[in-house]
C-alpha cells in the first residue's frame, strides 16, 4: 500500500512527527474502478472519509458527486468545484438552521429517517427532495452502522408519505450495510426492503425514483477483500432480481473504499517495555494513537497493516499503544500484534491503509500533541 511515490516523499522530505501521506494516483484508480463496476450508479464520495482539498478537487474534476454530513463539508465540496446539484446532505441528524443554510447554497437532496426530520426539512428547505434511510443489520461489516441511523421499512413508508404531504418530493430510499463490508451479498436484503417501500408508496400514488445504496465498500487491511467489480456484479444482480427491468436511479457513497488504501501514516516507536519480567507481551508505544487519528482501532475493529524496517525477522506478540496520558489510548491488546523482536525506540513504522478516517478523527491538541499532519501528493 505504500506506493513508491509515498516512499520517495518520506525519504526526501523526512517530515518530523507522525504524518499521513496520500497518493492521488490511487484515489483516481479507485474512482475509475467504482465507475467501471457500477456504471449506471452515480458516485457520491463520502467527504467525511478524507476531506483534503486536493482529494475533493481531484474527485470533482473526475465527475464525482459528494455525500456531505455538515454545512462545512458542503462548503468544502463547493470550493472544490462541485455544483450544488452534485451534493447530498446525507446526515439524518441536522439542525434546522443548517438545513436552511444548505438549501440557500443550492442543495436540494436531503436524508431523513423520521417524521420530525421531515418537518424540519419542509420548514427550512421547502420543495426539496428527500430520501428515507432504512435500518440494516450490518452483518459482515467490521464497523456496523445500525441503530443510530434509519428506521424500519414500514416506518419509512409513513415518513415519505408525510414528506409528500408537506410539499417535499419523496424521492427514494437509502441504506448503509456497514463500513468495511466484506460480504458482497450484503446489499441484497436492503435492496429488497427498498423495493418493498417503492411498492407501498406506488400503491398510494407516490412514485419513488432513487435507491441510495450507501457506502461500505472496503479497503484492504490485513486480509484480502473482494474487488469493486465483485460488488458491482452482486449489487446489479440484486437490483435486477428485485426491480426487474424497471431499475431505479441509484447512488453509491464510497468513502473508505475510495481513499483508504491511498494513504500511509509514518510513525515512530517512542518506547518498548514490559509490565513485569513474566509478561508474555511487550508494550510498543507509538507517537500516534486513538486520539491522533487511529480512532477506528476502537474495539480493535480495524487492524491496520504495520510495516517495519525489521520485517522478516522473528516476531513476538505486542500490545500497541499511543503516546497520550489516557488509559483508553491502547490500540491492540485483546489480540496482541506480532512485531519484530528487534523493533526498538526511534524506529519508524508505516501504518498502511490509513487514507480514510484518520485526519478527520484526529483530536485537536489533546495532551498538547498537534493534530495529524497530512500531505497529499
Amino acid at each position: 500500500m505504500a506506493t513508491q511515490r509515498i516512499l520517495d516523499f518520506l525519504a526526501t522530505r523526512r517530515p518530523d512527527g507522525p504524518c499521513l501521506v496520500v497518493d492521488l494516483d490511487i484515489v483516481e484508480d479507485n474512482f475509475n474502478a467504482f465507475r467501471k463496476a457500477l456504471p449506471d450508479s452515480a458516485i457520491f464520495y463520502a467527504v467525511k472519509a478524507n476531506p483534503a482539498p486536493e482529494v475533493l478537487r481531484l474527485l470533482a474534476s473526475l465527475g464525482s458527486n459528494f455525500d456531505c454530513a455538515s454545512v462545512a463539508e458542503i462548503e468544502m465540496a463547493l470550493e472544490a468545484g462541485a455544483t450544488a446539484k452534485r451534493i447530498s446532505y446525507g446526515n439524518t441528524i441536522k439542525k434546522e438552521r443548517d438545513i436552511a443554510r444548505a438549501h440557500a447554497l443550492g442543495v436540494s437532496l436531503f436524508a431523513v429517517d423520521c417524521v420530525e426530520e421531515v418537518e424540519k426539512v419542509a420548514r427550512a428547505a421547502p420543495g426539496a427532495r428527500v430520501f428515507c434511510r432504512v435500518l440494516t443489520d450490518g452483518e459482515g461489516a467490521e464497523w456496523p452502522l445500525s441503530r443510530k441511523f434509519g428506521c424500519v421499512p414500514t416506518m419509512a413508508i409513513d415518513v415519505l408519505m408525510q414528506a409528500n404531504a408537506l410539499g417535499l418530493t419523496a424521492t427514494g430510499v437509502s441504506f448503509h450495510v456497514g463500513s468495511q463490508q466484506t460480504d458482497t451479498e450484503a446489499w441484497d436484503a436492503a435492496i429488497a426492503d427498498a423495493k418493498y417501500v417503492f411498492e407501498a408508496l406506488a400503491d398510494k400514488g407516490i412514485v419513488l425514483t432513487l435507491v441510495n445504496m450507501g457506502g461500505g465498500f472496503p479497503t484492504r487491511y490485513l486480509k484480502d477483500v473482494p474487488a469493486a467489480s465483485a460488488y458491482g456484479q452482486a449489487i446489479f444482480a440484486s437490483l435486477s432480481k428485485h426491480f426487474g427491468n424497471r431499475l431505479p436511479e441509484t447512488i453509491i457513497e464510497p468513502g473508505r473504499g475510495m481513499v483508504g488504501d491511498a494513504g500511509v501514516i509514518k510513525a515512530e516507536v517512542v518506547l518498548v517495555s514490559k509490565k513485569s519480567d513474566e509478561d508474555a507481551n511487550r508494550w510498543v508505544y507509538l507517537d500516534i494513537g486513538k486520539f491522533g487519528g487511529l480512532a477506528e482501532t476502537m474495539d480493535e475493529a480495524i487492524r491496520y497493516p504495520i510495516v517495519t524496517q525489521h520485517d522478516g525477522e522473528r516476531t513476538e506478540p505486542c500490545v500497541i499503544a499511543g503516546p497520550t496520558c489516557d488509559s483508553a489510548d491502547v490500540l491492540y491488546e485483546r489480540t496482541p500484534y506480532p512485531l519484530p523482536i528487534s523493533l526498538t525506540v526511534g524506529d519508524e513504522v508505516l501504518i498502511e491503509g490509513t487514507g480514510a478516517y484518520t485526519t478527520t478523527y484526529a483530536s485537536v491538541a489533546f495532551n498538547g500533541i498537534e493534530p495529524l499532519r497530512a500531505y497529499v501528493i
